[in-house]
């Protein structure tokens, strides 16, 4: 490990301290959004952790969330908290799993709109069951858990994202995706088990989601498949990697903050017209941004003065 690799991870680990302080500083109001940035964070990096090197443009992630939120629904109750995210992990691991080893042949477009297509069917068979089995919509979810245990359940998820990604950009693993995405046929040819390597990826990275989803819920008290499996988080996470930079590890940090910003202002002032102004902010970020704000940073800073 290069002396510049130990300089970075020893500011991350004073950068995490600080971070971890957070609760103790802020009122309820900055603590609910420092919450929302950090799982903002965790869903955008688990997402580009996938999407980055592939190239596979997944509108999957509000699957696994809600997933992830039902588990603790059904479970919060009855099982200890860690048994419930063990729960939740299982269930995204198998899901992912058979999801991966089915669609990952697709590339491209049927790609997308097979991860669309399958976030709705999970929303219809969980109103499916609950209206037809359970004979109620919605459940409560009551866990004596604090704002401030969320958020730092949240930001441990935030450095173990950020680790794994760290290790998978510097392992085997990881030169076979980059190959993957820059000619998935000439990788194949050159021995790379390409479908064991994306459903791999797949899998981890969907973990991350559910889990993100676990921990969410008790923020809300009460969910329903509306809620938990809201179409927005799919694109809000997409537009953040995005703006951020998918082929850097860092890049959909400087993707979520921001927009995660703007997005409370816009949904206080303008909560009837937030989708709209959702969908006009991905315009401009695909038209004029399209390397993110990472490769912005890096064309500058490799710019001959």
């Amino acid at each position: 490990m290069s002396g510049r690799e130990m300089l970075g991870i020893a500011l991350a680990a004073v950068a995490v301290a600080v971070l971890a302080c957070v609760p103790l500083m802020l009122g309820d109001y900055g603590l609910s959004l420092a919450i929302n940035i950090v799982s903002y964070t965790v869903l955008a990096t688990a997402w580009s952790l996938f999407s980055g090197p592939t190239r596979y443009v997944s509108l999957a992630t509000v699957a696994f969330f809600g997933i992830g939120a039902y588990t603790t629904a059904v479970f919060v109750e009855s099982l200890a908290w860690p048994l419930v995210l063990l729960i939740a992990t299982a269930v995204s691991i198998v899901v992912a799993a058979i999801v991966g080893l089915s669609t990952l042949r697709l590339s491209g477009v049927y790609f997308v709109i097979f991860s669309f297509g399958l976030a709705e069917l999970v929303r219809q068979l969980v109103t499916w069951f609950e209206v037809n089995k359970t004979r109620t919509l919605g459940r409560y979810v009551f866990a004596d858990i604090t704002a401030a245990q969320i958020y730092w359940q949240l930001l441990a998820l935030a450095v173990l994202v950020f680790a794994i990604g760290f290790w998978i950009g510097r392992s085997r693993l990881g030169l076979a995706l980059r190959a993957i995405g820059d000619d998935e046929t000439v990788a194949r040819h050159s021995g790379i088990d390409a479908t064991r390597a994306k459903v791999a990826l797949f899998v981890l990275s969907t973990v991350f989601m559910t889990l993100t989803g676990a921990i969410m819920a008790p923020r809300w008290t009460y969910i329903d498949p509306a809620i938990a499996f809201n179409p927005v988080i799919s694109f809000t996470v997409l537009i953040m990697a995005l703006l951020g930079g998918v082929h850097r590890l860092y890049g959909p940090v400087l993707g979520v903050v921001p927009l995660a910003l703007l997005f409370e202002y816009l949904l206080a002032r303008f909560p009837n017209h937030f989708s709209i102004m959702v969908g006009l902010v991905f315009i401009v970020i695909v038209y004029l941004i399209p390397r993110g704000i990472a490769g912005l940073v890096e064309g500058a800073v490799r710019k001959p003065a």
